[in-house]
Formats: C-alpha cells, structure tokens, sequence
C-alpha cells in the first residue's frame, strides 16, 4: 500500500539492497571531484536532473523521476550498465527559469554529470539551450526533457539536446485536425504566458491555418498560478469568441482551474490539454472539488505521447507496473525536507511516470552501446546508432543526425469516471458543434 512516508523518501534508498551499495551518505558525488573522475569513475554513471519537485508543478518532476527510477532501481540490482550503476544527481528548480540555470551550471561544473537527463518544461530547458551552446567544449548533452517545444528540436540549439517525446506541434496538430473533421471549428486558446504557452500557441495557429482557419479567441495565466486561483476572466474572454473548442497550453493546477470555471460559468465545449498537463493530477484537483466529480472532467481530452499506462497488452507496460510496485521509488531526502508542508500523494501509474520509465529504458540502452569506457565524444554516434529499436511499446525509436527525436505518435485520451480510456471515436464524443 502506498503511503506518502514511502513515496517521498529517496529514490537511490533501492540501490542499498544490492551487492555493490555504498552508504547513501556516499552515492552522492563530491562537488570537488575532477572532471576526469567523474566521466571514467569505475563503477558509476552520474546523471544530472534539475526538474520541479516543488510548488504548483510538483507532480510533474515527481512522477517524471519516480518512472525513471523505477527503471534505473532495477538496472542497478542487476549489475548496472556494463559494470557501473546508474546514479541521479538531482536539483529542485520548482519550475523556475533562473533556478533551472543556476542548476544546471552547478551539475555541470561542479557535479561533473556525465549528462544531463530528464528536466521538466520548455521555459527552463529553454534557458538552458544557450548555456549548454556556451560551454559546448564540455559536450554536455541534454537527454528526454519533458517538453514539446522546438527550441531543442531545431537550430541553433537542436544539436545539444535528444527528445524522445513527439513535439506539441504534432500534439496541437492532431487535437486541431481531429477538431476540425468533426466540425469544431472554431477553436480559442488558453495558455501559459511564456515560451511554453507560445509554443503551444504557434502550434495551434500553423494547424487551424492548415485548414483556412485563425484561433478565435486568447486568454493567458501566469506560469505557477495555483489551482485556488479564479480562472472566470479567461473563461469570459473566451466565451465571448463562441468557441466550439478550446486548447489548454498549460500546468495542471492552472489548467484544472480553467476546466472548473468554465463549467460553473457555462463554456460547455471540448476542452483539450497537451500531455505536459499531467493528466492524472488535473482530473485528481478536478474530481476532489465537487459533489458530482465528473462534472467538470466530462469535456477533458487530453493528448498523449506514450500510450495508455494501463495497457498491459504491451511487454514494456507490463514492466512498468512490476517495477514501480516493486520498488515505489521516493524522492531524495534532502528533496523530501524542501517540500514539507506542500502536500502532494504521488500515484502508483500515470502517463508521466510511465514516459520517465521509457526516458529511463532508452537512456539506459544508449549508455550500454558506449561500453565500458566512458566517452563523451562517443555518445552522439551511441544515439545515432539506435535504429526501429523496440522499447516494447507500438512504436519503435529511431534516431539519427537529421533526427532527434525518437518517437512520433500521439494518442487521445477522455475521462471515464476516476480512470482514462482511449478516445477513438471522436464524433461519437463530442459530436459536430
């Protein structure tokens, strides 16, 4: 049974039970150690998280790395990655551009990373980009960021990072298509104002021109707005443009509490999300606030990049479950202490846990091609060596210089009670507006 002691103690507490466990007290690596030492250290691989395990976003770094643990637990107890095992130096930056950066300098410079794995959200990574540009003769990569966004798909910034997830214009693209084909055509837009919402936004906007059409209608909240925040000025903002939908570019507190507004101030129309939300804590916030809970989740659809996370039909889901039931992977101590007070239950599944495990399986495929000689300088050919590699899901990952991103597919999802299913039937849904 889970419990919030459980879930939010560290991570690296599974790795003591194998045979090769150091103390806690010394996973972490010396600030002071040499690059050289950190790259070619004998029997570990350091890896560098900055992400938001703190304030409104919380539940996006937390279930992004409790996935990928769940996966690095159980590599390391079975010997690790030709002989060394996988270990995360990780850094809270609550979502905040300026706290990212200093982050990320700090793993670069003085925790010597190996590599820099799994951060949450284009305006951080967005500032990073430069950053990893500028000190480029350090040849830190940045590997699956929980982010769409183009900045690190495209130059001059795309040759620093690898992603895994489809991007939000093809996210935006496929909420807008299949809007589109059943009649909805007009489509209003809520966002986050900065470089995430904007993204989303362009995204948006190329799709509906795609089909002769222009976003009818704007509204924006600001990054870190907390779900008790009113949302009934956008809702009348948009309400005004006659939407026949609307698309949510945001984090799910915010996003939760535009759903929830626009229920009570009667924009009954689809409400779709981008996978960033996280989609199993906006429906959590959405179903906890009201006497009927699905009231205000009946309009949700929310687009996907990895496939339903309770789909055991696929061998890599199944991994997923045992793993994360076998070792409930908690968050480092010293994380656990900055978030106290700040009441958050992780889940036992969800769809960004489940896309932290797959980040963790193909990260961990990757290190394996580069052998036991830690090389920088090798890495790139490593990632460009995987080619229609099965992660044991319905689409296979390939990469390559001109393509740096690994999977392509989007999926659709609507609510059903306290559970998702998969929308395929969109007529049948929501119907022509």
């Amino acid at each position: 049974m889970l419990t919030r002691r459980s879930l939010l103690r560290s991570g690296f507490a599974a790795l003591a039970a194998s045979p090769w466990a150091k103390p806690l007290d010394a996973i972490s690596l010396s600030a002071n150690r040499s690059r050289r030492e950190a790259v070619t250290q004998d029997d570990e691989i350091l890896l560098g998280v900055s992400a938001a395990f703190s304030g409104p976003s919380r539940g996006l770094g937390t279930e992004l790395y409790r996935g990928a643990m769940a996966w690095f637990n159980f590599v390391n107890d079975n010997g690790g990655v030709n002989g060394r095992r996988i270990v995360l130096k990780v850094y809270d930056d609550g979502y905040q551009p300026d706290a990212c950066v200093a982050n990320t300098i700090r793993l670069m410079q003085e925790d010597k990373v190996f590599l820099l794995f799994g951060y949450v959200g284009t305006p951080t990574v967005t500032r990073v980009l430069p950053l990893l540009k500028k000190f480029r003769d350090q040849q830190v990569y940045l590997f699956f960021p929980f982010t769409g966004a183009e900045p690190q798909r495209e130059p001059p910034y795309g040759e620093f990072a690898f992603n895994l997830r489809a991007s939000y214009r093809q996210e935006t693209a496929g909420l807008v298509d299949n809007f589109v084909r059943i009649g909805r055509r007009r489509v209003a837009v809520f966002y986050q104002i900065d470089a995430y919402g904007r993204s989303g936004w362009a995204g948006v906007r190329e799709a509906l021109a795609r089909h002769g059409e222009t976003i009818v209608g704007e509204a924006t909240y600001t990054r870190g707005t907390p779900f008790t925040s009113t949302m009934r000025d956008q809702v009348e903002i948009l309400k005004a443009s006659s939407p026949d939908a609307v698309i949510c570019i945001g984090a799910y507190a915010a996003c939760a509490a535009f759903a929830r507004d626009a229920i009570d101030e009667g924009l009954h129309v689809p409400v779709a999300n981008l996978s960033f939300v996280g989609s199993e804590n906006l429906q959590r916030i959405l179903r906890e606030r009201r006497g009927d809970p699905d009231s205000y989740t009946r309009f949700l659809v929310n687009s996907q990049v990895v496939p339903a996370f309770d789909d055991s039909t696929f061998p890599a889901i199944q991994e997923y479950h045992r793993l994360m039931f076998q070792y409930d992977p908690e968050l480092p101590d010293d994380l656990e202490k900055l978030t106290q007070g700040e009441s958050y239950q992780p889940l036992a599944r969800g769809f960004v846990s489940l896309e932290g495990f797959l980040n963790a399986k193909l990260m961990t495929e990757i290190l394996r091609r580069l052998g036991r000689r830690l090389d920088k300088t090798r890495l790139e050919q490593a990632v460009f060596s995987v080619r229609n590699f099965s992660m044991g899901i319905d689409q296979r990952v390939s990469f390559g210089p001109s393509r740096r991103q690994g999977m392509q597919r989007v999926y659709y999802t609507v609510a059903d009670g306290s559970h998702f299913e998969m929308l395929y039937d969109w007529e049948a849904r929501f119907g022509a507006a």
